[in-house]
C-alpha cells in the first residue's frame, strides 16, 4: 500500500512562481493539514496492521491449542483403547485363574481319592498280615500303619540267634507268612531294617552294632528271595544300629524291644508323582 506524501520541495517550487504570499500560506496550510491527515491515517493503518497481527497471532495460538487438543484426544483414545485391551487381558487372566482353580480343585479331589484308596489298600494289607500272623505272640510281632507306610516289627528272638545274624529255626515260618502277603501285592516295594540295643558287640565276623544290624537285614532279604521267592528288586536292606530305639535301653525288657527287624512297606510314591505330572 502506498501512502500520501507531499514533499516540501514541491511546495517551494510551486511558491517560486507568481504566487502571492497569501496563496503560499494557504498551500502550506493545506499541506500541513494533509500531512496531519496522512500521519493519522498511517497511525490508524499501523494500528490496524498491529491489531491484525495480534489477531493472526491469536489465531495461530488458537490453532496450536486445537492441534494440541486433537493430539491429546487421540492419545486419550489410544489410552482408552489400551485400557480396553488390558481389561480383556485381565478378563482372560481371571478366566484362566478360575479354570486353574477348578483344575486344582479337581486335582485335590483326585489326590484325596488316591489317598483314600491308598489308605484302604494299607488297611487291607494290615488285615491280611494280622490274619496270617495271628498265631504269633503279639509282643513278638506288631503290624501297624504310620503315616502312609505299613510297618511290621519282628522281635529278634523270632528270627536270630542271640548276638548273631544267623537265622533261627522259627524264622522260616514267620518270614513265609509275611512273604505270602507280599506275593499277593506284587507292586509293593519294602525295606528291611535291622535294629539293635546299645550293648556293644565285636566278634571275628561282626565289627559293631552297625555291622550286626545290616547283616541281619541282609539275612532277612536273602531268605525272602531264596526261600520264599520274593523278587529281589522289590527289597532294600538297611541297618539302623542302636540309634532309633522304641524304648530306653535301661533293663533287659526294654533292650529286647529295641532288638528287632522292621519291614517297612513303602508308599507307592511313583503313582502320586504320575498323578501330579498328569495335571
Amino acid at each position: 500500500m502506498k501512502y500520501l506524501s507531499f514533499p516540501i520541495d514541491a511546495i517551494l517550487l510551486f511558491s517560486s512562481g507568481c504566487v502571492s504570499k497569501k496563496k503560499y500560506n494557504e498551500q502550506v496550510s493545506k499541506y500541513e493539514s494533509l500531512k496531519s491527515n496522512h500521519d493519522k491515517i498511517v497511525i490508524d493503518l499501523n494500528n490496524c496492521l498491529s491489531d491484525k497481527d495480534q489477531k493472526q497471532l491469536k489465531i495461530a495460538v488458537l490453532e496450536a491449542e486445537v492441534l494440541d487438543l486433537k493430539s491429546k484426544s487421540n492419545a486419550l483414545l489410544n489410552q482408552l483403547s489400551d485400557l480396553s485391551v488390558i481389561t480383556k487381558s485381565q478378563a482372560e487372566s481371571i478366566k484362566k485363574s478360575l479354570d486353574n482353580i477348578s483344575s486344582k480343585d479337581a486335582y485335590i479331589k483326585d489326590l484325596q481319592v488316591a489317598m483314600a484308596k491308598k489308605d484302604s489298600l494299607n488297611l487291607a494289607l494290615v488285615m491280611n498280615l494280622k490274619g496270617v500272623l495271628k498265631d504269633i505272640n503279639d509282643q513278638d510281632i506288631e503290624v501297624k500303619v504310620e503315616g502312609s507306610a505299613v510297618f511290621i516289627s519282628i522281635s529278634d528272638k523270632l528270627l536270630f540267634k542271640s548276638g548273631s545274624y544267623d537265622m533261627s529255626t522259627k524264622a522260616n515260618d514267620v518270614l513265609g507268612k509275611v512273604a505270602l502277603v507280599m506275593k499277593s501285592q506284587p507292586d509293593i516295594q519294602f525295606m528291611v531294617e535291622g535294629h539293635t540295643d546299645n550293648n556293644p558287640i565285636k566278634t571275628t565276623s561282626i565289627k559293631d552294632n552297625w555291622d550286626l544290624s545290616v547283616l541281619r537285614a541282609t539275612s532277612v532279604v536273602r531268605s525272602l528271595q531264596i526261600n520264599h521267592g520274593i523278587d529281589p528288586k522289590r527289597m532294600i536292606a538297611a541297618g539302623r544300629s542302636e540309634f532309633i530305639p522304641v524304648a530306653s535301653n535301661e533293663g533287659d525288657a526294654n533292650k529286647a524291644l529295641n532288638r528287632r527287624t522292621r519291614i517297612v512297606i513303602l508308599p507307592q510314591l511313583d503313582q502320586f508323582f504320575k498323578l501330579i505330572e498328569s495335571k
